[in-house]
């Protein structure tokens, strides 16, 4: 068999697998719970998943592990289903947990009937107490020695609905001394009553997740169930399940990877649920929040994310914390020959060139990605009102402030040099108004070489301009240095709502990226924008703290 040269430690052990004939195909599957948005913490697993199978042509499915209904919803299943086109991936089927809550029942009452499992009456807080530590064994339920026969009807009256929630829970029977505190007779079946998002109120017992999750891998015939880190002390445990079926003779095997941790990152899904449903975010796809939803309507693109993934490798091991800001570098390096750089002005302020002909509007073609000449150009409109940023102009300039000043000039890029003659404020003193001249005879383009200016800042014309509405997002938490801990970020929002861009951003679909010279990269929002004001959030800024 001619095997893919191995890149990782993952693809090692395939390979000794299908050399050894252990397996004569792979097979994989991505089983997200349909619980919440999916997050930048799952892309890993997505990507090993899908990427693997597809590297030795294999086979990857979909399975959602739907087994706790209090959570659960069709429009997580639908978000997830999404986010996988999105980014690049499809699956071979589409499977979910409760396919197999038939089978999976009666599994459990072999292992009733082997003398495997039993019905507990042990509260959750005494099972926790009987349960042990790390360093004490735990010790036997009073309810551990039932028989068979009496197991089989109490489980029996379980799914009839005859006790409350709380009150009964089967138990597999292993060791209560094991040094797998795993191991330690877990539970396989609670009492739930709930709506569950696909079988309605057929059942009011389900699977834990442990039970379900190496029973529907064999069932679908996977040969290599990939997951992260935290599932390797889960792994003896995922085998006994499967060997106690006794019914499949090729199990899966389990190996498992490092998770990709991220600093001002916070994955929690309860976490981020409660942000939702206490309105500190606008929703699930908020570009603040860490879902892949939340990335795309920031303007994050696949491609970025795929080389972030790719680039930080596959590790047997913890890996290392990874910082945000390599995530951001992917992203500015996948969009800086893409898209067209246009100007926008987020904070304005009013420039009049006191001597242009009132009512004249030139046109400069302008050049829309000097690093990617097949982007074309396109003509910016000049005339006599303009806007420039506030921030580049200063009444009193410090010495290495090289923009507009009081009888300084610098050049309006593209255009001509201008010089500020006069500041206009209001009664209380805020400046309103600059009042300008420009020099006809340094047109950009004119070969004009009489002097030299050390600033260049970009503008847009007062009357052909877009308004819009910006959005500048930073991280939606920061590190708290005393604590340690994560903590939400009350700035992590700047909204310029008097932003104005560029007339060539007309021409363009919502959904767009461009690069706003001199302020980072940006997106269109086709969800938030209106016929009567544009919004547009930031993506990245253009200023990189990352060092290779």
């Amino acid at each position: 068999m001619n095997l893919p040269e191995a890149e990782n430690f993952i693809e090692r052990e395939i390979n000794k697998d299908l050399s050894e004939g252990v397996y004569d195909h792979v097979q994989t599957r991505f089983p997200p719970e349909p619980n919440g948005y999916m997050h930048i913490g799952h892309i890993k697993a997505m990507f090993v998943d899908f990427a693997t199978a597809a590297k030795y042509g294999g086979k990857c499915n979909l399975r959602f592990d739907d087994t706790n209904p209090t959570k659960e919803d069709t429009e997580y299943v639908d978000s997830i289903m999404d986010d996988i086109h999105w980014m690049g991936f499809d699956w071979d089927h589409l499977y979910y947990a409760s396919d197999y809550y038939d089978k999976l029942y009666e599994f459990a009452k072999i292992f009733i009937q082997k003398g495997l499992a039993y019905v507990d009456d042990l509260s959750q807080e005494e099972m926790r107490e009987y349960r042990g530590t790390l360093t004490e064994p735990g010790k036997n339920s009073p309810y551990r020695d039932r028989t068979p026969e009496e197991n089989m009807d109490l489980f029996e009256r379980m799914k009839n609905g005859e006790f409350k929630e709380g009150e009964k829970v089967l138990r597999a029977k292993i060791d209560m001394a094991s040094p797998n505190i795993n191991m330690r007779d877990p539970a396989m079946y609670r009492i739930t009553y709930a709506t569950h998002h696909r079988t309605g109120n057929k059942w009011c017992i389900y699977p834990m997740y442990d039970y379900a999750h190496p029973i529907s891998d064999a069932l679908e015939g996977v040969t290599h169930s990939l997951c992260s880190f935290e599932f390797e002390d889960h792994r003896p445990l995922y085998n006994w399940f499967v060997e106690q079926v006794g019914q499949f003779t090729n199990p899966p095997r389990q190996i498992e990877f490092s998770r990709m941790e991220i600093t001002n990152i916070v994955t929690s899904k309860r976490k981020l649920r409660a942000l939702v449903e206490n309105g500190v975010v606008d929703g699930w796809d908020d570009p603040r929040m860490p879902t892949l939803a939340g990335l795309r309507k920031r303007g994050y693109t696949p491609e970025a994310i795929k080389e972030f993934i790719t680039s930080t490798g596959v590790a047997k091991s913890r890996g290392a914390t990874i910082d945000y800001s390599y995530l951001e570098h992917c992203v500015r390096e996948d969009l800086k020959m893409g898209n067209k750089r246009i100007m926008a002005v987020l904070d304005p302020i009013k420039v009049v060139i006191t001597n242009y002909p009132e009512g004249q509007i030139e046109y400069f073609e302008t050049v829309n990605n000097p690093e990617n000449e097949s982007l074309g150009t396109r003509k910016v409109a000049f005339e006599r009102e303009l806007y420039i940023e506030r921030s580049d102009f200063m009444e009193e300039p410090e010495k290495k402030f090289f923009r507009l000043a009081p009888g300084r000039e610098v050049r309006f890029m593209n255009s001509y040099f201008v010089t500020c003659q006069e500041v206009v404020k209001d009664e209380e003193g805020n400046i309103v108004q600059l009042n300008c001249t420009y020099d006809p005879e340094t047109r950009s383009g004119s070969g004009f070489t009489g002097r030299k200016v050390k600033g260049t800042i970009h503008w847009v014309g007062a009357s052909t301009a877009v308004p819009a509405t910006v959005r500048l997002y930073d991280h939606l938490f920061e590190l708290n240095e005393e604590t340690g801990e994560y903590e939400q970020n009350p700035d992590s929002v700047t909204i310029m709502e008097n932003a104005l861009i560029e007339a060539s951003i007309r021409d363009e679909a919502l959904g767009t990226r461009f690069q706003f010279v001199r302020n980072g990269y940006f997106i269109t929002d086709p969800k938030d924008s209106t016929e009567d004001k544009l919004v547009v959030n930031r993506i990245v800024s253009l200023k990189s703290s990352y060092k290779a």
